[in-house]
């Protein structure tokens, strides 16, 4: 059992809502988009190893490496033009 947790959704309704939104903006010209845009994915964990190994977990098919922030945080991104896919672990008493 890992010693982590991580926060995901539905693969297939996350997908068709990109889709939607993508087609929404595309029919609705007007409609002002951010400059950057990020989609954070969380993972739990109580201890630094775990947290690391839940973000390596996410980071690997993403083909970015995990990166330690100090402090027991770690994070990983991938950009994609102006939008962000990123992965982030944060100690359990910084969640309160």
């Amino acid at each position: 059992m890992s010693a982590y947790v991580i926060r995901s959704g539905d693969h297939a309704a996350f997908l068709a809502g990109l889709r939607e939104l993508i087609d929404f903006l595309t029919a609705n010209p007007a409609v002002v988009v951010p400059r950057h845009a990020s989609v954070v994915l969380l993972v739990d964990a109580s201890d630094s190893t775990g947290r690391r190994e839940g973000v390596a977990c996410v980071a690997a098919p993403l083909g970015v490496p995990a990166e330690d922030l100090g402090q027991g945080y770690f994070s990983a991104r991938r950009e994609f033009g102006p939008i962000a896919y990123v992965v982030v672990a944060i100690p359990p008493e910084e969640r309160q």
